[in-house]
């Protein structure tokens, strides 16, 4: 808040003398952004090496308005990415997609692609491990969903079943990651529960 003195007003920590209490109420702009953070502060502390993949993009025009500056003018993607995220945490190969969802109560199965699909079946087939995490943006919460949960439910729609993953089954197969200062999203706990 603003006062009309110019001082900006500040939050009040309720933590014991000496310790620093988290602000949450910025908690990074988005789902992918958190990841990066945590990954980079993984990355630091030696604890895994994992990175976003870039998109193949094939650029087709280039407009030079200066010597110093290039505009690209079209560009196209080379091929479907596969998914988000890969790298090595405790000597496995992990791969994984990022999702957010502004549903309450289920994850559309539609946000995600069937070469995604493929791509994750075949990590798993050799020995990787590979997984989505799920952001319920109005709910304010964050799991990590074994790839096995979606794909139960991928092939399953294809069979007149539902077409997307109920909330519930997220919350019960899932690992709900909660949100902290360094490490925004802990993945590498909800891993170690599940896998190690």
């Amino acid at each position: 808040m603003n006062y009309p003195n110019g001082k900006r007003s500040t939050k009040q920590s309720h933590a014991p003398k000496g310790k620093i209490k988290p602000d949450f109420s910025n908690r990074g702009m988005s789902l992918e952004e958190d990841i990066n953070v945590t990954n980079q502060y993984y990355l630091e502390a030696g604890i895994a090496v994992v990175h976003k993949k870039p998109t193949p993009v094939q650029i087709v025009n280039v407009d030079y308005p200066k010597r110093s500056a290039a505009v690209i003018k079209e560009a196209y993607f080379k091929q479907a990415s596969t998914t988000d995220f890969n790298g090595v945490y405790r000597g496995k190969y992990i791969d994984f997609e990022a999702k957010e969802t502004k549903n309450k109560t289920s994850f559309p199965l539609s946000n995600v692609h069937q070469h995604q699909i493929d791509h994750m079946k075949a990590i798993e087939k050799h020995g990787g491990i590979s997984f989505l995490i799920l952001c319920f943006s109005p709910l304010d919460e964050v799991y990590l969903l074994p790839s096995s949960g979606l794909f139960l439910y991928w092939d399953d729609q294809w069979n007149g079943g539902r077409k997307s993953i109920p909330y519930a089954f997220v919350e019960k197969e899932g690992i709900q990651i909660p949100f902290h200062f360094q490490a925004r999203v802990d993945y590498a706990a909800a891993l170690d529960k599940l896998y190690f």
